[in-house]
């Protein structure tokens, strides 16, 4: 009987069969996945940066600002005194005599001082005695007071005469100093103090102003009333 041990080890080989090859024993698929798993990941990897490349690089949505609206400013109203009428050497025209046909009619205008170049208010009266188409009849005075820094006024109302400046005695309008309560009057002429026999317009009727008021030069030219300059 043959022994075990040499028959295990006993192992008969093919039989080869002329034309036909042996089969190639295959090798473990082990060494072939890994490789393919490695190049998965390492292309998700890529693809997870190049998004972030991308998302990171991509210039940001500006957000759109709505315009605030726009509040519509009515215009301011125009200045008072760039309506009035204002004399110069060019244009000394203040009035036409037909816008002082009442008698104590005014009218207010800014004319140019020679000496400083001031635009200096005043006021031009029609009086109710004298010719329209002559200088006697009006008189123009600088509502700049003499001295001090107020603004004279011209008051046509008789009661604002006896209740404002307490001056009972009142009958036609004034003009008046609302600082020093003076009173002058355009009807009575007084002598200029300091200055001689020179007299003129606006004497002090109440009050304790030094002089009248600056007296301003007018000549009548045709329908035109001019304002020549100031005292």
């Amino acid at each position: 009987m043959a022994d075990e041990s040499s028959v295990s080890r006993f192992k008969p080989e093919m039989p080869q069969i002329p034309g036909v090859s042996q089969p190639t024993p295959r090798a473990p698929r082990t060494h072939v996945l890994l490789p393919l798993v490695g190049g998965l990941i390492i292309l998700g990897v890529v693809v997870v940066l190049a998004v972030r490349w991308i998302a990171h690089s991509r210039p940001a949505q500006s957000t759109r600002v709505e315009p605030a609206p726009q509040l519509e400013v009515p215009p301011a109203p125009p200045d008072p005194n760039s309506l009035l009428p204002h004399a110069n050497k060019a244009n000394p025209v203040i009035a036409q005599i037909s816008d002082l046909a009442e008698p104590w009619s005014s009218i207010d205008f800014f004319i140019a001082d020679l000496t400083t170049g001031e635009n200096v208010p005043a006021t031009i009266i029609r009086l109710p005695s004298g010719s329209p188409t002559s200088v006697t009849g009006y008189w123009a005075f600088s509502r700049k007071a003499p001295y001090g820094a107020c603004e004279l006024e011209y008051i046509r109302d008789i009661n604002a005469l006896r209740t404002g400046y307490d001056y009972r005695a009142a009958k036609h309008p004034l003009v008046g100093n609302p600082c020093s309560h003076t009173l002058y009057d355009p009807l009575v002429t007084a002598n200029l103090p300091g200055a001689g026999n020179i007299w003129i317009r606006g004497a002090i009727v109440q009050g304790s102003d030094i002089r009248p008021p600056f007296g301003v030069e007018i000549k009548v030219q045709g329908k035109q009333i001019l304002a020549i300059r100031t005292e």
